[in-house]
């Protein structure tokens, strides 16, 4: 029988630290991977927690800077001798899968949106030009 220094993290101990992981696009905004809903799922076997993870994009450009955050800070727990980040691609992420306080985050205020709504119909009334049908 092996024993280990440390017990294995919890579940809950490893969706904390991923509480502080970040895409980089939405640092800012201090969404997290977990507010994102991109932890698909979660296993820990001994000192191995391995970790499903969708991407929003097949094309994301940060998702090794994501991978090597989150073995980093898994890797800082009591207990994780080995983290494994698999992208799945079995399910498609979407807006719906965002936690409440990321859509509050992430909604562009309506003081910002209307100034915009009215340049692009203004643009779309002009006289001479054909509207913007995007």
């Amino acid at each position: 029988m092996t024993t280990f220094a440390h017990p294995p993290p919890e579940a809950a101990e490893v969706m904390e630290a991923l509480g502080r992981c970040y895409d980089p696009c939405c640092r800012e905004k201090e969404v997290s991977v977990v507010d994102m809903g991109l932890v698909e799922q979660v296993r820990i076997a001994g000192s191995q927690v391995d970790i499903d993870l969708i991407l929003t994009t097949g094309w994301c450009p940060f998702s090794m800077h994501m991978l090597t955050m989150i073995e980093e800070e898994i890797g800082k727990l009591a207990g994780v001798e080995q983290v494994r980040v698999n992208f799945t691609w079995d399910v498609p992420w979407s807006p719906e899968r965002l936690s409440e306080s990321a859509r509050a985050k992430l909604r562009l205020p309506l003081e910002k949106l209307l100034p915009l709504r009215e340049a692009r119909l203004g643009r779309e009334r002009a006289p001479g030009q054909e509207g913007d049908q995007r």
